[in-house]
């Protein structure tokens, strides 16, 4: 009579690729989930300054972009809406003529006022119909001890912006 072990070896599963290929596909999930974010450069802006509502790890898959002032998703607190396949950019009724959205989600605010501070609602319309929505905060203080402006300059808004369009581009 043979060993138990013996039995288990004749149709044995090649676990050494068994063992590669679950890693591999754990870390293929994780990049496919990757959520997108949001990030205020610069996180605090001085008023009078610009700012920049930079949107990171956006997929390829989707129609379009709207932003909204506020945590919520009102057609009276729209800023801005961007359709990609025509690349084509509208304004809402809570634009105050300052704002600029970008191909790849992005909103500019120039020359921000305290007003502006608050939360701000990104807004995406996938290919599928499936809609996704996270919500930035854009903080703006009074700087007292500054006469002029000190916020992005336009080179840097114009580099970042290619970098990060740059960058979807690559994924």
């Amino acid at each position: 009579m043979e060993p138990p072990l013996a039995h288990a070896r004749r149709g044995c599963i090649p676990w050494n690729g068994l063992l590669l290929a679950v890693p591999l596909i754990t870390f293929w999930k994780l990049l496919t989930t990757v959520k997108p974010t949001i990030e205020s450069v610069p996180i605090n802006a001085a008023e009078g300054t610009d700012v920049l509502l930079l949107v990171h790890s956006v997929t390829g898959d989707l129609l379009g972009y709207s932003w909204y002032r506020g945590e919520r998703v009102e057609n009276n607190q729209i800023i801005a809406s961007h359709r990609i396949d025509d690349s084509t950019s509208t304004t809402g009724l809570a634009h105050s003529g300052r704002e600029t959205i970008y191909p790849n989600g992005s909103l500019l605010f120039q020359n921000v006022t305290q007003h502006d501070t608050g939360y701000y609602t990104l807004f995406m319309i996938k290919n599928d119909l499936q809609t996704e929505s996270l919500a930035a905060q854009l903080r703006v203080y009074l700087d007292s001890t500054q006469g002029g402006s000190s916020g992005l300059s336009g080179g840097a808004i114009a580099g970042i912006v290619i970098g990060v369009l740059a960058g979807v581009a690559l994924i």
